[in-house]
């Protein structure tokens, strides 16, 4: 006796700590069968079940094991009395034994006690020598008592351990987060190291849809998590009314809790599901199911995992602060370097060219000049000009935001030739002219870009082809008869002619 109380105190894992005690209260009063059954205060119900005795193959056979709402196991639950029974086939409270349960008779029964609450109790059937007597009771009692002790410790130890892991993995969370995860990624993150932290068979995020509803926007699973995304809970489900006031939802069972309306709902059994809020803002709800079947969430559970979940909503909102912090300094980068091209390149590149103009007249009125050199002239202008529509395209492009489709005819134009250009291996070369944005109408634009695209199209299937010039024309006041804007293509390359194809 006094062997069997000292080494029960000598594991600090909490379930490891459970199976010993029971296993040495079998072995102490000569039980064929043992069993501790930890209980819910909160439900009055036993979520876990430590047996001794039992092979795996009558496990298997037993199925499912009782929770404690009914037999003897419920009388210690509802009366936590120590209690022992010479035949409890005899006891009318007897009741519940599970089909293919082995045969018992002889039963003894004490609660377990940690401080004053009751944490579980310890069953005890079929000693081998005859009926359980008042010295197995007075040892059963005197071992629950220091097993109270034990799993007190236990407890204090697992549940620091349960802090540290969860505080880690808040800490890991934050820090991807705000290293520069994408939106997509960030959800998932939090969804997988969520489910890591609670055992839990799936994590999700969900966020609200434009319908009142919310969808799962991010899942990590131990399968493929696919089928779970896009899972949408329906606008005036009970839970989702929950949600959105800010309260989590628990539940026992998700295969039949008529609140769950899901058609993914019977995979899983007990879970949880946790509003994100900062600033008392919904941003989403972390759902953590675990399997059917499997073992409800404790208090201590739950309580971690709001605050898990409270952690990760604020370190969304930082990551998603700091995202548009990033896209307005590339903006205002963007916005600067375009300026200065503006302010400086091109208006010098502008006056430079009215130099060799006023130059090229000047060498054509006089009697020294040749035409050669007007002519050589006439080219740098030209040249000169293209260089300086080309700096103007790059200031457009400057000019627009990178992760967002162009609106303007310009930008759509430039997202095709920036297409193409991984395609034929180099960028094609784009000029405008004119007031493109103002004159080129939606159906306009829409067939010009198709034309685009063709001639684009067949560009990259000619392998001769080295360089594809744009040329958008749209003339401030177009001659009567004449369409308001052209698009030309033009093709050249080693050894052949240039091919230039015209719209409209």
């Amino acid at each position: 006796m006094l062997e069997a109380v000292l080494d029960v105190g000598t594991e600090l894992e909490l379930r490891a700590t459970l199976q010993h005690l029971v296993d040495t209260a079998a072995e102490l009063t000569d039980a064929r069968y043992g069993a501790l059954g930890v209980l819910d205060p909160e439900r009055g119900l036993l979520t876990e079940l430590f047996t001794t005795g039992l092979t795996d193959a009558e496990r298997e056979r037993i199925g499912a094991l009782p929770d404690g709402r009914t037999g003897l196991l419920g009388v210690l639950i509802r009366d936590p009395r120590p209690l022992r029974l010479d035949d409890l086939t005899e006891d009318p409270r007897s009741c519940g034994v599970p089909p293919h349960h082995p045969r018992m008779r002889t039963f003894l029964g004490v609660p377990v006690r940690v401080h004053t609450e009751v944490f579980g109790n310890l069953y005890l059937t079929e000693k081998r020598a005859g009926a359980f007597t008042d010295r197995d009771l007075a040892m059963l009692r005197v071992l629950a008592s220091r097993a109270g002790t034990a799993i007190g410790n236990a407890r204090l130890y697992e549940t620091a351990r349960q802090r540290e892991r969860w505080i880690e993995g808040a800490a890991a969370v934050t820090t991807a987060l705000l290293a520069g995860e994408p939106a997509g990624d960030a959800l998932t993150v939090v969804a997988e190291r969520a489910r890591l932290l609670a055992d839990a068979s799936a994590g999700v995020v969900l966020q609200p849809t434009p319908e009142g509803g919310m969808a799962i926007v991010a899942a990590s699973t131990v399968d493929d998590p696919d089928d779970l995304i896009g899972t949408t809970i329906r606008p005036g489900s009970p839970v989702l009314e929950q949600l959105l006031g800010g309260e989590p939802v628990f539940v026992e069972d998700s295969a039949t809790d008529p609140r769950m309306t899901t058609h993914v709902r019977t995979r899983f059994g007990p879970s949880m599901m946790l509003p994100l809020q900062s600033g008392g803002k919904l941003i989403g709800t972390l759902a953590l199911p675990r399997r059917r079947g499997g073992r409800p969430y404790t208090g201590v559970e739950r309580l971690l995992a709001a605050q898990f979940a409270s952690q990760a909503a604020l370190a969304l909102v930082l990551a998603d602060a700091r995202h548009d912090r990033e896209r307005l300094a590339v903006f205002e980068d963007r916005d600067r370097i375009a300026r200065d091209l503006h302010d400086l390149v091109v208006q010098r590149l502008f006056a430079t060219e009215m130099m060799l103009e006023s130059t090229r007249r000047r060498a054509e009125e006089s009697a020294e000049g040749s035409p050669e050199e007007g002519v050589l002239l006439g080219r740098a202008v030209d040249e000169l000009d293209s260089t300086i529509q080309e700096v103007r395209t790059a200031i457009f492009a400057l000019q627009q935001p990178p992760a967002e489709a162009p609106a303007s005819f310009r930008g759509r134009v430039l997202r095709e030739t920036a297409g193409a250009a991984t395609l034929l291996g180099f960028p094609p070369s784009v000029h405008f002219a004119g007031p493109v944005d103002t004159v080129v109408t939606e159906p306009v634009a829409d067939r010009l870009l198709g034309a685009l695209r063709s001639a684009l199209a067949a560009a990259h299937r000619r392998p001769e082809v080295t360089a594809v010039e744009v040329v958008v024309t749209a003339p401030a006041r177009p001659p009567e008869g004449t369409p308001p804007v052209r698009l030309r293509v033009t093709e050249t390359g080693a050894g052949t002619e240039a091919r230039t194809t015209t719209w409209p």
